[in-house]
């Protein structure tokens, strides 16, 4: 085989190639007899036609296209792999040459792999992430839990923000009232902002068999063009006031709470301790995406192919849409229940498929420059963690996922483990500025 590549662009190239006349010539004989099984021609009985027949009545040309394709993936394939290129996407084929008793002549237009030239990827400086859990922290996650225990009482006393009305209420604009616009017995909490700006304002001092008009002007991007900028009047009675009450802060409330403490003070101790797990694992993600991705902007890469970026979308819908079918979800139920499409879909995964693309591009050329392998040992142990992440026998593990796969993503995470292990929290965290 005889190949030749040059570079078209950054990541384009043009592959010629050739298929040896010893290996076309067994591959014309091999497409024949499957043509000659299904030959009619008078004086020779079915799949008895010899070639020499054949080639006078329909010219031996006649199986070069078969011939061809039955030849090429295995020739391109040789061929890249004499060339020392990856590409990315299926080539575009043209002929060149498919002479009678000759080598056949082909040319590819590939898509390559782009060229990563790697920039600083250890030591990284990264933000100071706040690990440190305060007295207040503590408090209001203690509060949060007191809240979700809180019981409605009636209030005989003003209604105050915070506080929950139970009132009938119908809007007019005009003399008339308008579709959804009407509600009875509806509880509304004070503060909340769960109706139009305004309406809530003009409740707190309210009580209980009150009636009050509520004027308020709907924004003017509301979803109903015949509302929108409008002024509008609503008739309100009240029903009830209610006051939220938290339940006492003592021993038997904790008790209550959590049937593996006894006293306040455990309980606080208990939130302390989950509080610093979930903010030391929040500060530990934040400083390893910070460094991951300063790796790959330090990281050079002339351009992604649209093919790269394109797989990749549609990887990530694959990896939803299968998450989805695990909770008994179809796609066609998640359009329905979204009111989108899968172009929808497809675009809400454009916006991160190109940096997606440049991370993996930047941890393999890492797993290259540090020469990262998975080793036996390493295989093992992640062939048993996902047989316990999905209760599946370890022999169905390996069955699935052969051990070239297994390889990179264990080379692939060894390489992020580099980045995030090396990285130095040494930056202050940026002032957020008043307008923000």
């Amino acid at each position: 085989m005889e190949t030749n590549f040059e570079k078209t662009g950054a990541t384009t190239g043009r592959l010629e190639f050739t298929i040896d006349q010893e290996t076309v010539q067994k591959g014309l004989d091999k497409t024949f007899k499957k043509v000659q099984k299904n030959l009619n021609v008078p004086g020779f009985r079915k799949g008895r036609v010899p070639r020499r027949i054949f080639n006078q009545m329909y010219g031996e040309a006649a199986l070069y296209e078969d011939t061809l394709n039955d030849l090429l993936p295995a020739a391109y394939s040789k061929a890249v792999q004499e060339a020392g290129i990856e590409p990315v996407a299926q080539p575009n084929i043209d002929i060149k040459s498919v002479e009678k008793n000759q080598d056949w002549e082909l040319i590819a237009e590939v898509t390559l792999k782009p060229e990563v030239e790697l920039g600083q990827y250890k030591e990284i400086e990264v933000t100071k992430q706040d690990r440190n859990v305060s007295e207040e922290d503590v408090d209001a996650a203690l509060d949060r839990r007191r809240e979700s225990l809180a019981e409605l009482t009636i209030k005989e006393d003003a209604a105050e923000e915070g506080d929950t009305v139970v009132i009938d209420y119908e809007g007019f604009v005009g003399d008339e009232a308008f579709e959804g616009g009407k509600g009875e017995n509806h509880s509304l909490v004070l503060g909340s902002n769960s109706f139009i700006p305004g309406f809530e304002d003009q409740l707190v001092g309210v009580k209980a068999g009150d009636e009050k008009d509520v004027t308020v002007t709907f924004p003017e991007e509301y979803h109903s063009d015949e509302l929108a900028g409008k002024e509008a009047v609503f008739k309100v009675k009240v029903h009830e006031v209610k006051v939220k009450e938290l339940p006492e802060l003592d021993d038997e409330f904790v008790k209550d709470l959590d049937e593996d403490v006894e006293t306040v003070d455990e309980l606080k101790e208990k939130i302390r301790k989950e509080l610093e797990e979930s903010k030391t694992t929040a500060a530990d993600d934040a400083r390893d995406d910070e460094a991951i991705r300063k790796a790959v902007e330090n990281a050079k890469i002339e351009e992604i192919p649209h093919e790269m970026a394109h797989e990749e979308v549609h990887r990530q819908m694959d990896m939803f849409l299968n998450n989805l079918k695990q909770q008994g979800i179809s796609p066609e139920m998640y359009y329905q229940m979204t009111n989108s499409t899968e172009e929808d879909l497809h675009k809400q995964f454009e916006g991160d498929a190109e940096f997606n693309v440049r991370t993996n591009l930047v941890l393999e050329a890492i797993v290259a420059a540090e020469n990262l392998v998975a080793t036996e040992e390493d295989m093992e142990k992640e062939i048993s963690d996902l047989a316990k992440q999905y209760n599946m026998p370890e022999d169905q593990v390996r069955s699935v996922l052969s051990p070239e796969l297994l390889n990179r993503d264990i080379s692939l995470k060894k390489a992020i483990d580099l980045i995030t292990s090396t990285a130095k929290e040494t930056l202050e965290a940026a002032e957020e500025s008043d307008e923000a």
